[in-house]
This record gives C-alpha cells, sequence and structure tokens, in this order.
C-alpha cells in the first residue's frame, strides 16, 4: 500500500513544477506553504493531526540547512500558515458541506497577498473542486497537493494533485478485472453495487466512480442502497448477480450481513474496497464473515504502524489523537519531497532556472527520495509503478493471503498464489446464480443429509398439523361476519380518534374505519399481518376475545374480510377516547360536570373493566393508556384495544411500567402502573405523565421523561397530595401505590377497584350504587351542561364561519366563493376585453446563487407584500404567483368597461416606482430589475377554478400568452405594452406618456409594433433609471461582481442588513424622499428618470 502511496507523491510534486512554472523565482528564500484543511475531531485528516506531521517536516528540512545535506551551500527557509474551516453550522457536518469553506480561505489569502508558493489540502472533494475548477474555481497557478480529492470531477486539473488513489483508478481497475480470466477466475458480467447514503470521503467517491463512470457502461450493475435490501436480495429467488461490491471495512462487512446464512454462502462473493488499512499484512486473524470476501488493498511498504482502532474506513469519533494514519503521512512526505526538489532548483543560477522554465522542464526527473511512505523513484518517465491486491481470506489458519497483483500502468492482473485453499473450492464463483461451484465430497454429504432431514420434519410436521386441525375444528369458531352485512360509512375526525389503536402522537398502522352493522355503528380495525388464513395463536386469541362480554370492556363481533383487506368488528365508543374527554375543556368543563364525584366514576369504570380482563382467558393487557379507553354515549368507560398481541407490539411509552420499559414484555402488575399514568391524567386534566416542566406533543417522551430517566431515577409525576378533602387523598394515595417502584407492592385490579368502590359508597352514603343509578347521573350532569354547551358553540360556530370566509376571500374572488359556498362548483366564464400584466425579477436565479433559501423566501416575501399593497389600491385581481413571476389581471371577474386598461398601468407605474426604492435586507445596495409586460385582449379570454384540492382560480386563452411574451421580451426597469392597450388607453380620459420601441418579435405572435410606458401627464411616478442597452448586456455579469463583492463587505463586518422598505403610495413619497436624499452612495439605478427623449402623450 505505501509503495501506492509514493507513487502518488511522485506524480503530485511532478505537477508542482509544471503549475508553477514561471513561478519558481518569488520563492527562492522563503517558501510559504499554505495548509488548508477541514478541522473538525473525527475525519483522519483533520488539520488538528496533520499540524503537527507537517511541522515535523519543515524541522526536518530546515536541518537540511546545515548537516547532512546532499546539496550543501543551499540555504531553503519552508514556513506553513495553517488555515483550517469547520461544518459545525450545517445539517450534515464533514466533506458533505465543504462547498465553499476552501475557497472562501483561498480567496482571503489571495486578497491578503499570501497565497504562498504551493497549498496543500483540502482533502475533500467539494471544497478541491470549487477551487480547482476552470469554470468557477478560483484559477490558481499556485500547486495545489491534496491527499484526497478523490472524485471523477477533480480529474485533468493542471495543477491540483493528489498523494492517494482517485476514484478513476478504482474504476479502471474493476473494468479491467472483471472481465479478466484465468486458472482461478471466470469471466464476470453482472454485479450488485452497495451504494449506502452514509459513507466515508474515500468509499463515497470510490462507490460513485463505479455507479457513474464506465465501470457501469461495460457492466451490469445493480444498486443497493440498504442493508435491509441487501439482505432481501440474497434470500430471493430472483437474484440477478452472486457478486456483490462494497467499500468499507470488515467492520461494515459484518453489518452488512447481519448474521444472515445466505450472506455467507459459498455462492456468494464479496469483494471489499478496504485500500488504506495495514491488518490484512499483520498477523491478524480474520473473522468468520470475512471467509467468502476478496479484499482490494495497496502493497504494503510502510514505514509506520497505522492506529489498530482507527482507520480511515472508520466512522466512529476519534476519541484520542491517532499517532500516525495514510493521511498524515502522505501531508508530511509532500512537504519533504517539495524541499528536496526546491533544493536541487536552488542549485541552479537564475538564467538556468529562466530557460528550464521556458522550455517547461520538468525537475523532478531522476529524482529519488525516502519517506514515512516507503521509497519514491521517478525515472525518465517520471513514473513509478504501483499495484492493486485482490486478497483472500479462508485458509486453514484464518490469515489473509494474497491472490492476484493487478499492475495500473499495464492493466495486467498476475495470479500470486497457484492454488488457494477458500470456501469457493479450486475457482472463484460464477456470476450467475444456480450455476454452481466446485465443492467438496464432503460439503455434498452435508447438503444430502441436510435435504433428507428436512424431508423427514416436513412429514412430521404436516402429520401433527392435520391432527391439530380437527382439534381445532371441535373448538367454538369466532364469528365471520359476511361481506355484505357491513355497511362502511364515511370517516369522521372524531370518529376516528374513538378507537385509535395507538396514540395520537404516534401514527397508526392500522386502518381504522366507520360502519353500519346489525343496525348499529361499529368500528372496523384492519388486521395487518394477515391475508384472512390466521395462524393458531390467532385464532385462539380471537375465540377469547368473541367470549368477552362485559359493559366496561369493548365488545368483540367477528371479523369480515373486505376488498381493502381482513378487518375485526368491534364496538363503537360515541363520544371518543379518555384522551379526547379530558382535553375538551368547552364539553366538559372541569366544575360544572367533571367533578371529583364524575372523575372516580370513571376510574372506577377502568378499574372495574381491567379486573374482569385479567380474570378471563387474556389475563393481561400490555397497551392501557387513555387512548385506549373510550366513553360510549352514556358516558360509561370502556377499554379496547386489549387481547390482539400477536397483531400489536406491546406498548413502550410513557404509559409503560418501568420494568417493561428495560425489556419489553406485559404483566399485570404492568396494567396496574399504567392505570395510575391514566388516573394522574384524569385528576389533573393535563398531558400525560405531567411535571412542572411538561413539555412535547401528547403520547411522545420529552428528553427531561426519557425512558432512562424514569428507570435510573424512579421519576414520576407531580401529584400534589396536600388537601383535606379525606376522597381526594385515598385517591391519591390509591394512584401513589399503583406506580410503585416494586411491582410487587402495587395493589391487584381486585383491591383497586374495591377500594374506588368504598369512596364512591362514602359519597353518596349508601354500600353499593347500581349500574343504573350511576348511569342517570351522569346523564343528569351532562344534560345541565348541554344548553350552556349549546350557546357557546353557536358563537364559536359564526366566529369560525367569518374567520374561513375572510381566508377564502384572500384566496378566491367574491363571486367565486359564493358560487362554490352556493352550489359547490364554478362555471368558467367568458371575458371579451382585458388586461393582463406580467411581472419578474431580472437576474433572480444570480440573486439565489449567492443567497440562501430562507433570504431568497424573505426577498420574495419583501417585494410581494409591497405588490400585494399597490394592488389593493387599483381596481385589479391578483391572480397568482409563481416563483419571481407576478400576474395580475383587470376587467375579470368584475368587468369595468375601459378601465381595466388605466387600472393596470397605474399599478405597474406604482410598482416600478416602487421597485425604485425597494433594497435588499441581505444585500444592502444590490440593485433589484424587474420586467413588466402588459397587454390587452380584444379575443376571448376564459376564467374559471380549475381542481378540488386547493382550487386555483386560473386564466386561459391568446391575452395571457401574449401578455408573457411582452414581459419575457421587455427590458429591466421598462414597462413594454402590446398596441391594443395603447388603443384602449386612447379611448379614456387619462394622458398617459409612452415611446414607441419598435417592431418586436414575439413568439407565436410574429412581429408587432409595441411601446414603453413611461408616466402620466401631470403626474410624477418618479421612475427609477432603466440601464442602458449596453449595461443591459452584462447585467448579469456585472451584478454577479456587485453581489460578491456585497458579500466580502458583509463578511468583514463593514456593512449590516437593512430593514425592508415600506408598502408604497404615491402619497407616502415625501418623506422616503427627504431620507434618500440624505445618502450619497445611492446606486445609479435608484436615481429619477431624467429622460430627454420626446415623449408621445395621450
Amino acid at each position: 500500500k505505501m509503495e501506492a502511496a509514493s507513487w502518488w507523491l511522485s506524480v503530485c510534486v511532478v505537477g508542482v513544477l509544471a503549475a508553477g512554472g514561471g513561478g519558481i523565482s518569488p520563492c527562492m528564500h522563503a517558501s510559504i506553504i499554505n495548509v488548508i484543511l477541514l478541522d473538525d475531531e473525527w475525519s483522519s485528516w483533520s488539520l488538528k493531526y496533520v499540524k503537527g506531521e507537517v511541522l515535523k517536516a519543515i524541522e526536518k528540512d530546515k536541518a537540511l540547512n546545515s548537516e547532512g545535506d546532499p546539496h550543501q551551500g543551499v540555504q531553503l527557509n519552508l514556513t506553513a500558515n495553517f488555515g483550517g474551516f469547520n461544518t459545525t453550522l450545517y445539517g450534515h457536518q464533514g466533506c458533505k458541506s465543504t462547498t465553499c469553506e476552501g475557497v472562501e480561505e483561498l480567496k482571503y489569502l489571495m486578497h491578503e497577498g499570501d497565497i504562498g508558493c504551493s497549498v496543500l489540502g483540502p482533502t475533500c472533494t467539494y471544497a478541491a473542486f470549487q477551487i480547482v475548477d476552470m469554470e468557477k474555481g478560483l484559477k490558481l497557478s499556485t500547486p495545489i497537493i491534496s491527499a484526497g480529492s478523490f472524485g471523477l470531477a477533480c480529474d485533468g486539473t493542471s495543477n491540483l494533485q493528489r498523494l492517494l488513489p482517485p476514484a478513476r483508478k478504482i474504476s479502471s481497475f474493476f473494468i479491467q478485472f472483471w472481465p479478466h480470466t484465468n486458472s482461478l477466475k471466470p469471466q464476470w458480467n453482472s454485479t450488485y453495487l452497495l451504494k449506502k447514503d452514509v459513507n466515508t470521503e474515500d468509499c463515497f467517491w470510490y462507490v460513485n466512480a463505479l455507479d457513474a463512470g464506465s465501470f457501469a457502461k461495460t457492466v451490469q450493475r445493480n444498486l443497493v442502497h440498504t442493508f435491509k435490501e441487501l439482505n432481501e436480495i440474497l434470500t430471493s429467488q430472483k437474484r440477478s448477480s452472486n457478486l456483490f461490491i462494497m467499500c468499507g471495512s470488515p467492520l461494515d462487512l459484518l453489518e452488512a450481513k447481519n448474521g444472515s446464512k445466505e450472506a455467507d454462502s459459498s455462492e456468494i462473493l464479496f469483494l471489499l474496497i478496504d485500500l488504506y488499512n495495514d491488518q490484512y499484512y499483520t498477523n491478524t486473524s480474520s473473522m468468520a464473515s470475512m471467509q467468502n470476501v476478496l479484499v482490494l488493498t495497496m502493497p504494503n511498504t510502510r514505514n509506520y504502524t497505522v492506529n489498530p482502532d482507527v482507520h480511515s474506513n472508520s466512522m466512529l469519533l476519534l476519541s484520542v489523537p491517532p499517532q500516525m494514519n495514510d493521511y498524515m503521512a502522505a501531508y508530511h512526505d509532500a512537504v519533504l519531497l517539495i524541499g528536496q526538489v526546491m533544493r536541487k532548483i536552488m542549485e541552479k543560477n537564475a538564467s538556468e532556472v529562466q530557460v528550464m522554465e521556458f522550455v517547461n522542464v520538468n525537475y523532478f526527473r531522476n529524482t529519488s527520495f525516502n519517506g514515512s511512505a516507503g521509497t519514491y523513484k521517478l525515472g525518465q518517465s517520471w513514473r513509478q509503478r504501483r499495484g492493486a491486491c485482490p486478497s483472500s481470506t479462508t485458509t486453514p489458519d484464518h490469515k489473509y493471503r494474497l491472490l492476484f497483483s493487478f499492475d495500473t500502468e499495464t492493466n495486467v492482473t498476475t495470479v500470486m498464489d497457484h492454488d488457494p485453499v477458500f470456501i469457493w473450492g479450486k475457482r472463484l464463483p460464477d456470476y450467475r446464480p444456480g450455476s454452481g461451484t466446485a465443492h467438496s465430497p464432503s460439503h455434498n454429504i452435508i447438503l444430502i443429509v441436510l435435504a433428507v432431514t428436512v424431508v423427514v420434519v416436513t412429514t412430521i410436521a404436516f402429520m401433527f398439523y392435520r391432527q391439530n386441525r380437527r382439534d381445532h375444528q371441535m373448538r367454538k369458531r369466532w364469528s365471520h361476519i359476511a361481506p355484505d352485512l357491513i355497511q362502511l360509512l364515511e370517516n369522521d375526525t372524531h370518529n376516528v380518534v374513538s378507537l385509535k389503536i395507538e396514540d395520537e402522537g404516534k401514527k397508526s398502522n392500522f386502518n381504522i374505519q366507520r360502519a353500519f352493522y346489525d343496525r348499529k355503528i361499529v368500528i372496523l380495525k384492519e388486521l395487518k399481518h394477515s391475508d384472512g388464513n390466521f395462524n393458531k395463536t390467532q385464532k385462539i386469541e380471537l375465540n377469547a376475545l368473541q367470549q368477552i362480554d362485559y359493559y366496561n370492556l369493548t365488545k368483540f363481533y367477528g371479523t369480515v374480510k373486505l376488498e381493502q383487506g381482513v378487518f375485526g368488528v368491534f364496538e363503537y365508543g360515541e363520544r371518543g377516547s379518555l384522551r379526547y374527554v379530558l382535553n375538551d375543556l368547552v364539553s366538559y368543563p372541569e366544575e360544572t360536570f367533571m367533578d371529583w364525584e364524575f372523575k372516580i366514576s370513571v376510574m372506577y369504570d377502568i378499574a372495574k373493566g381491567m379486573s374482569y380482563l385479567h380474570a378471563s382467558d387474556i389475563q393481561v393487557h400490555g397497551r392501557l393508556k387513555s387512548t385506549n379507553c373510550v366513553v360510549d354515549n352514556r358516558m360509561v368507560v370502556k377499554i379496547t384495544d386489549f387481547g390482539c398481541n400477536s397483531f400489536l407490539s406491546p406498548g413502550k411509552d410513557l404509559w409503560t411500567a418501568p420494568e417493561h420499559l428495560k425489556e419489553q414484555g406485559t404483566s399485570q402488575k404492568g396494567d396496574v402502573y399504567s392505570f395510575a399514568i391514566i388516573a394522574h391524567e384524569i385528576v389533573l386534566r393535563k398531558c400525560t405523565f405531567y411535571t412542572a416542566s411538561c413539555t412535547g406533543r401528547e403520547g411522545e417522551i420529552p428528553a427531561s421523561r426519557s425512558p432512562r430517566r424514569i428507570i435510573t431515577s424512579n421519576l414520576r409525576p407531580d401529584l400534589n397530595s396536600d388537601t383535606d378533602s379525606e376522597k381526594e387523598l385515598e385517591v391519591y394515595t390509591l394512584i401513589k401505590s399503583c406506580w410503585d417502584e416494586d411491582p410487587e407492592k402495587r395493589p391487584d385490579f381486585r383491591k383497586v377497584e374495591n377500594s374506588l368502590g368504598k369512596i364512591i359508597s362514602k359519597i353518596h352514603n349508601q354500600e353499593n350504587e347500581s349500574y343504573v343509578d350511576n348511569m342517570i347521573r351522569r346523564l343528569q350532569m351532562y344534560s345541565r351542561n348541554l344548553e350552556h354547551l349549546v350557546e357557546e358553540r353557536t358563537a364559536l360556530y359564526k366566529a369560525e364561519r367569518d374567520r374561513a370566509d375572510n381566508l377564502n376571500f384572500m384566496l378566491l374572488p367574491r363571486p367565486v366563493v359564493k358560487s362554490l359556498k352556493e352550489s359547490g362548483m364554478v362555471e368558467p366564464e367568458l371575458y371579451e376585453e382585458v388586461t393582463i400584466y406580467f411581472s419578474d425579477i431580472v437576474g433572480f436565479t444570480t440573486l439565489c446563487q449567492y443567497s440562501t433559501p430562507m433570504e431568497v423566501v424573505d426577498m420574495l416575501n419583501d417585494i410581494y407584500k409591497g405588490f400585494d399593497s399597490i394592488v389593493d389600491l387599483h381596481d385589479v385581481y391578483k391572480v397568482e404567483t409563481i416563483g419571481d413571476a407576478y400576474m395580475v389581471a383587470s376587467g375579470l371577474p368584475k368587468r369595468n368597461g375601459n378601465r381595466h386598461a388605466v387600472d393596470i398601468c397605474h399599478m405597474a407605474l406604482d410598482i416600478l416606482h416602487f421597485m425604485g426604492t425597494f433594497q435588499l435586507r441581505h444585500l444592502p445596495g444590490i440593485p433589484v430589475w424587474i420586467r413588466i409586460g402588459v397587454h390587452s385582449g380584444p379575443g376571448l379570454c376564459a376564467a374559471g377554478v380549475v381542481g378540488v384540492k386547493m382550487p386555483r382560480y386560473c386564466l386561459f386563452g391568446d391575452t395571457v400568452n401574449t401578455a408573457s411574451r411582452m414581459e419575457s421580451t421587455g427590458h429591466p426597469l421598462r414597462i413594454h405594452v402590446s398596441e391594443p392597450t395603447i388603443n384602449i388607453l386612447q379611448r379614456t380620459d387619462c394622458k398617459f406618456e409612452y415611446e414607441i420601441r419598435g417592431d418586436t418579435y414575439l413568439k407565436g405572435k410574429g412581429t408587432e409594433t409595441t411601446y414603453w410606458l413611461t408616466g402620466e401627464e401631470g403626474e410624477d411616478f418618479k421612475l427609477p433609471t432603466p440601464p442602458t442597452t449596453e449595461n443591459f448586456q452584462r447585467l448579469q455579469q456585472d451584478l454577479a461582481h456587485m453581489i460578491l463583492a456585497c458579500l466580502e463587505q458583509r463578511a468583514r463586518g463593514s456593512i449590516r442588513r437593512k430593514k425592508p422598505v415600506s408598502s408604497p403610495s404615491r402619497e407616502d413619497d415625501k418623506g422616503q424622499e427627504s431620507e434618500a436624499e440624505s445618502e450619497g452612495s445611492h446606486l445609479e439605478y435608484l436615481h429619477m428618470a431624467t429622460v430627454d427623449n420626446t415623449l408621445s402623450t395621450f
């Protein structure tokens, strides 16, 4: 591998001289090296790790000035500047977020004149590309040396030299190796390529090259993105190839296989790309998962040892600084090699250097050098051969063995081990599944024994199955409901809440729907993981559910198979879940309805239901929570979602007992804990597991109430037991005993039921209260609150209706809204003559390129707020905005005679005036130009509402298309008006000023005479000065330069963001004009127009 590193170093420094042609003389006395690297905690090439090696190399070079230097008398002073950048402010940290950082660092050095003689770094491909790209990059003549920059985009650049193998070389190896055949390897034509979303920098670009480069064109390859998808392919009968390529370490491969037997099959071959790992040359024993793996690595000539716990492929955080790795060694050797070459140059006199630079002589010819990465030998061809070595690991002593050697200069593959011992026998497997491999006789015997065993076991299992089926048919079965007896009802938000299987803070995997069955409303719950052929466990559970008949438990009626799937039919709770009732403080007020008597009755209902459930065959609930308790129309609480353990997993949330948070499971004592949390919700009517710092959505566990904290610190909800009421104190004591940390100290539900029954008896001064008496009492309480509730709801309805109307009027025209409310539809309408306005922002793409997405949103919001306030002043209708395009119409939906052209023109002049005073918040002083086009349609224009969801009021017709063409053929800060609009304006009393532009080609229309609208007689609109034709030709380039200058000033803190200008109107211009006059740095485009051309007036 180190031989490879030395080859790459040699290529790198050759390029240094070539790139630096003509630039050696300034470096004769002091050679400055700028080190630009990512500075973080986890990258192997982090500046904090590389810096020490660069400084060591500089000290070694300085020592040559006085002793041991073959070029005695030459004094070379190497110095280094270190510039680090990080990505801590980005959502994705690391190399993927380094597009601009390295560029900004070098821009600063160029501005300060400190660019030096060479640059080391950056390693990240994104950062390097932005520096060396010939179109967008900095176009430096200074040589750039990188131990990285692996991507294909960095190929072919003259001044970027890479010390480690780039992606193109890896792709070249696979292109040559895959179709190659020899005594050990057949020809391969296809493969699977594992391309993960998260990968190391080198693996990301190596795999990307195989996906996007020449390899993808020559070999049929299929992408695999996740380990789960990989295991599905391994077990699939439709697998297209036996070969799998991935990049990473042996630990990554172990994670990918995930213990799958198919992944360790002798028919499968994994080729692991792991270049920067030296464990294959040590005495390290291989893992069992490496038995069917070929490793692509590099020959090892290192003079150091890579940390055993820190390889380049590791994605773990570097908790301690690495002693040495390939990136650190590469940058160290690059400094020494540059020093040696510079000394060789400095031995020559100035005239010789000038002559050699003139003829572009390569100073690295016939140079040799010993570095920490090995020996460098550069001959006449200035190249050194390197090899790629696929190694095998399936040896009797579990050691790695060299199988092939690949020469990347001659593209020749050499067999290094002619008699290998590995899992594939004597020859690597064929790429086609089912083609077979050479197996040993013992392997065939094992296959035969396994086949016979499978047949015997299958026969015995079939016999037991038939016997079990006869026994099961003798049992009582649950009801299979005929599909024609189920009548589906439309879903309703309130009713969906009533029987949700999962709490409201989570997305349920079960489809719940209302239906009508046996003259009553029921709930259909989709039984997923089932096609109606239930297994034994599921059938036993359904039979147990069928036998439950208790008034505090929801009734199970049976199953039904519909087109949408298989559903369970359950009793319906009309008033929704208990959590829904507790949250509804309007329908169920705290004092008048939900008093202590009612709260204790609710707890009593739950306790009775759970007591019955624990005594039944079901025995345990496992998912008891307030969202799994429903309330019927008689205000009776019933428990649901029990007994479906094969369809539902146990709960693991705020209601779950601590012992089940540690280890998933269910128990009766765990249900008692869940009851305590529900009782706490009932007493306080606050969020689940309420504490003084209660945060988070319902059903979710905030960080302050995480399972770990609940387990380790015995955390419980807040419950203030300081009260003088005897019944309240008894309830508080009962709740605390139910959530005791020790499950054995918690009472069972029989005791809880008895305790609550005694409290209720004390309230009513009777030993026992019948179910009917309890129900009548609750209904009386509810009826007393009903009249007051109706009045409040009526007032709320009227207020909500008014808000909805106002919102609709903002989205659609009033006639359209009225038609939609009355008939539910809008008939499209034809308009004989309307005027359409279009505008968009000139240079919007350039502005977006140098702005963040949020800055673009703020910019458009500030502009359109001003436009909207202007629209309100005129008889026009805003149709829509699409990106930076703004569309307005007049003459529809309300017809206004000839005024439509006048109103649009007045509005256009006001908007143009507004843009003359507008400044961007994030780019103060940068001009914002708009193009405006206006056209009046003498033909027909159709308008109507399109769509049902999010309907839009749209315009159609030639008038719309022509108005759009007028805008697109206009100029910045100009109002481009068509001849039909001018003709309409001439028929009005308003005298507008205009200029004849001349003949203009409009796409789809041909050549037509168009005009520039410049103002109105007697009105001073104070329009901005439009750019001249010469300026217009370089607007985009000038705008980009202005933005870059503004960004540099902002980065240095010399300017600050400004507030957006207020909404414009001509009446408010006096104050703004005086403020503008006080600023002497306005751009030309903000000055008032002083046009000397002769204007036409009408």
